[in-house]
Parts: structure tokens; C-alpha cells; sequence
């Protein structure tokens, strides 16, 4: 039987919000280091809670505060939940919409949604660093950040292994290094054992589902496949060129995954029900999951709780060698 695993009761719009999020994702690719990285500060933690800070954002960019934030607002769902993660909830003043993670997330005002924010609204909170992610629809509240002389810290992890070291950097930016260094050592220790237990065993060929109609997919460069790489599998559309292309449903069926991987929702059952309609082994076998999609899509600490629970699962969907 396929599974369908979630935390939390899916709301009539999940589907929905787990396309628009995905494809917001689409945004989430590596960034390139700098051209002259002897030049460029370290991208790291530089500075004490009584010194100037500089730390390079995910666009490669010198971010400099002359001392801890104090007042922060994250644009994106992913940022709050790092913040948090690094101790650097209570300096938090504002965030999006569609940040509800953790619970003391879901009390903070709103400067807009997650793909379009009110630059009139971030002016009237003060913040001192705005922490955002790479995407146009940012270039408004970026031009009025600018104007205030506002840092905006681009937040864009492209690897599993960014996300620790984001902690580490957001707990550079807030002076809670006590906190995030011993957290993003957590999390590297999980990844490690991951790595260790999964990489090197037979790959499973696994095809991500988003959306239906009409039906998206991701490529290799996005953090997902990185997701998929640390269990030891590979994304059957790894090499298209887009991030997040539109595939057909004969492309999926002529591919052969061995395992389908999907953001839980209303509509995932009848998804999974309707590749085996169509014959797909890997559904038709019982490898085709479904996991919390805040968890699956955002590149944030949880991230890794999801590659703990998708590893087994696409353990049981692996091919023996030979």
C-alpha cells in the first residue's frame, strides 16, 4: 500500500499552496561563490555581539550589521523557522503569511504573503535586517529596503548541507551563536548518518510530483534532488533544464521511477489512485509516498526530518544490485 504521511489535518487550499510553494522553490538553486573568494568576507560568522558583523548571504553578497539584529523580519517560511532554530525567535518582529512554523510564528503581525510584500508595512515595523529569498517578485520591498537603508539577507539553500550552516550564519546575524552552533552541529550529525547508511547503496529512481494539472516536476539542481541524493536515489528528471519543468504524464510512464514522492494533501490519495490507474509500477507496487509538505518543500531544519522518514521508505522501494 502507498503511504501517505503527514503531521497535520490538510486544509482545503493545501494542494494549492504546495504548488505555489514548490514553485516558489524552483527559485531555491545553489549560488555560485563569488568571483574572488580570497577577496570576499568569510561567509561565516564574523564579529561579536559588541563588533561590526559581515557575513555573505546565499547571492553572495556582504551583509553588514554593526551589531546583532535586534528587530528581524523574515519574507519567507523557511527563514522564520531558521531564526527560530537559532535562537532568534524573540527578535523577530514581522513575517509573511504563510509562515506558521513553530506555533509562537503564527503570532507575529504580517507584512504581506510569501511572494509579494508591503514595503509600506516593513518600513512601519523598523527592522534592522530583513532576511528575504531569491525571487522578482522581492525586487519592490528590495528597492524600498535599499532606499531605508535596510540589509535584506537573501536566505537560499540549494544542498541539505546549507541548512546548518544557514543556522550558523542567522545565529552570526543575531548574536545567538550559544544557540545555533550546537544546532546546525545537530543537524550535521543527522545528515552524516544519513550519508552513511544510504549513499552508497543501489540508486532508486524516483519521480516528484507537483501539481497535476498540468503537471510540474524538478530538476536536478533543486533541493529536493539533494534530499533524494542523501538517501541514495536520483531524480528521474534530474537533467531537464529547468528547475521546475512541466512534464507529461507519457514522460513519467515512459521513465519507469521506482517510486513516486509527493507534499501530502486532500488530493493525494486520488493522485496515487490514479497513477496506478495508469499502470506505473512504482504506484501500482506501493511506492508511491506522501509526505507533509511543509517538511518535504521548505529548506529549513525540518527538512532533515523528512529525509529521515523518506530514506526507509525508498529503502524498501530499492532494487537489489546486480
Amino acid at each position: 500500500m502507498s503511504r501517505l504521511i503527514s503531521n497535520r489535518a490538510p486544509g482545503a487550499a493545501a494542494s494549492a499552496a504546495a504548488l505555489a510553494a514548490a514553485l516558489a522553490l524552483s527559485g531555491w538553486v545553489h549560488a555560485a561563490a563569488p568571483d574572488s573568494p580570497a577577496a570576499a568576507p568569510q561567509a561565516g560568522v564574523a564579529g561579536t555581539p559588541s563588533t561590526a558583523i559581515l557575513i555573505l548571504d546565499d547571492d553572495g553578497r556582504s551583509i553588514s550589521l554593526p551589531a546583532p539584529a535586534r528587530r528581524v523580519i523574515t519574507l519567507t517560511p523557511h527563514a522564520t523557522e531558521l531564526v527560530y532554530a537559532a535562537g532568534g525567535g524573540d527578535h523577530l518582529v514581522a513575517t509573511v503569511a504563510s509562515s506558521d512554523y513553530p506555533p509562537d510564528a503564527r503570532a507575529l503581525p504580517r507584512v504581506g504573503l510569501g511572494m509579494t510584500t508591503n514595503p509600506e508595512s516593513l518600513a512601519a515595523h523598523a527592522p534592522d535586517l530583513v532576511i528575504g529569498w531569491r525571487t522578482g517578485r522581492m525586487d519592490p520591498a528590495a528597492t524600498a529596503l535599499a532606499r531605508l537603508g535596510t540589509p535584506l539577507f537573501v536566505s537560499a539553500p540549494g544542498t541539505l548541507a546549507d541548512i546548518p550552516d544557514t543556522l550558523e550564519r542567522f545565529g552570526g546575524l543575531l548574536g545567538t551563536q550559544a544557540v545555533a552552533q550546537p544546532a546546525a552541529d545537530a543537524l550535521r550529525t543527522r545528515l552524516a548518518a544519513l550519508a552513511a547508511r544510504y549513499a552508497h547503496k543501489p540508486p532508486v529512481r524516483v519521480f516528484v510530483q507537483i501539481g497535476e494539472h498540468p503537471l510540474y516536476t524538478l530538476n536536478g539542481t533543486h533541493i529536493v534532488s539533494d534530499l533524494l541524493r542523501t538517501c541514495g536515489a536520483v531524480n528521474v528528471f534530474a537533467d531537464l533544464a529547468l528547475p521546475a519543468p512541466q512534464v507529461s504524464e507519457e514522460s513519467v510512464l515512459a521513465a519507469r521511477p521506482d517510486a513516486v514522492l509527493l507534499g501530502a494533501g486532500p488530493d493525494s490519495t486520488r493522485l496515487i489512485r490514479a497513477w496506478q490507474d495508469r499502470g506505473l509500477p512504482a504506484a501500482m507496487s506501493g511506492h508511491a509516498y506522501a509526505l507533509d509538505p511543509d517538511t518535504l518543500w521548505r529548506p529549513g531544519p525540518r527538512m532533515i526530518d523528512a529525509a529521515e522518514t523518506l530514506c526507509p521508505l525508498l529503502d524498501a522501494a530499492r532494487k537489489p544490485q546486480g
